[in-house]
């Protein structure tokens, strides 16, 4: 769930908390969803690790009337075709690599997001995501988790402002453990393996806020820039780092022509890493991508690693949105 969605707002970095204003916004600031003038529908694919892994995600989000609006959106990362050797061995001690078996660890997110508008006050939005999260290691383990986020947004002029809360009441999973799998591998290894690991897992609330400002350039360019500060609620190795809070920021730019062609670039994911030398170095993670958008079909692309600058869970990500106001004409 932290990993992103939509190659647009990768390529800038995760800069998007106030300006994001699609079927996305599910996932970034649920608040966003008021914008939408007509149904969407988003997809996203991406493999890591040679395609050992593969991320998938696909949303829908419709207007409910002229203030509000609702959508849904999955997210699955998972492995497939994962060895079982646990049973490779028989009892006699003989090898028979016909008791191998394949199994699949899959994690699972699906959120439902509203967002309403009041009329009481011009330019600001709210919005609230409901989560459930599942996950499964193949017939080892399953566990259910539940979750909420809430976000808001405020339009004044060329600015924009948001502030997106995820896990807000702390997301728990609960999870589930085959007894009797776990019995087939506690001896395997000796001093390990001999206990039942934790069966409650949380992830305790985040922040991030968001800014952002529009410059129109002779009508046909548009220059969208943007910072947002992700914080955390605990000590780490980002650039700034408290025993309260830990705070990354990440830039951001989206350079349009005739709202059709975009050119986006950002920097994010800053970290204070130990050298060997016991010395501390500050790396970070920059991005770039593309975008072209015709008569309700977008098409972006995202390049996020570049120059092995950090340690990057992807690089190459494409997203396909579509809006239905296509069909409509």
């Amino acid at each position: 769930m932290n990993i992103g969605v939509d190659a647009a707002a990768l390529g800038m970095s995760h800069a998007v908390t106030a300006q994001s204003a699609d079927v996305n916004s599910g996932y970034w600031n649920p608040a966003g969803l008021v914008h939408l003038e007509d149904n969407q529908l988003s997809l996203m694919h991406s493999s890591y690790f040679a395609n050992i892994a593969n991320y998938d995600y696909v949303a829908y989000a419709m207007p409910i009337d002229n203030q509000s609006a609702m959508g849904i959106s999955l997210i699955r990362f998972g492995v497939d075709d994962i060895l079982d050797t646990t049973q490779l061995i028989d009892d006699e001690g003989n090898i028979n690599y016909d008791r191998i078996e394949l199994f699949s660890t899959a994690d699972y997110g699906v959120t439902f997001s509203y967002a309403r508008q009041p009329t009481f006050l011009e330019g600001f939005s709210y919005g609230v995501n409901a989560k459930v999260i599942r996950r499964i290691i193949g017939d080892f383990a399953n566990s259910w988790g539940f979750g909420f986020d809430a976000g808001i947004q405020y339009e004044t002029n060329s600015w924009k402002f948001g502030l997106m809360a995820r896990d807000i009441t702390t997301t728990f999973n609960a999870w589930q453990i085959d007894e009797d799998k776990f019995q087939t591998i506690q001896d395997a290894i000796g001093g390990e393996n001999q206990e039942l690991p934790e069966t409650t897992e949380i992830t305790i609330p985040k922040l991030q806020l968001g800014i952002s400002k529009t410059f129109i350039f002779n009508y046909d360019y548009s220059l969208e820039t943007a910072i947002d500060l992700q914080m955390r609620f605990a000590e780490n190795n980002d650039i700034i780092s408290t025993s309260v809070v830990s705070i990354n920021p990440s830039f951001g730019f989206e350079f349009g022509y005739l709202d059709m062609v975009y050119l986006r670039g950002g920097m994010g994911n800053f970290q204070n890493e130990l050298q060997i030398d016991n010395t501390e170095h500050v790396s970070f993670q920059p991005s770039l991508g593309v975008g072209f958008k015709y008569q309700g079909i977008q098409v972006d692309y995202a390049f996020t690693d570049i120059g092995d600058q950090s340690v990057a869970l992807y690089s190459n990500v494409f997203s396909l949105k579509l809006d239905f106001s296509i069909f409509r004409h």
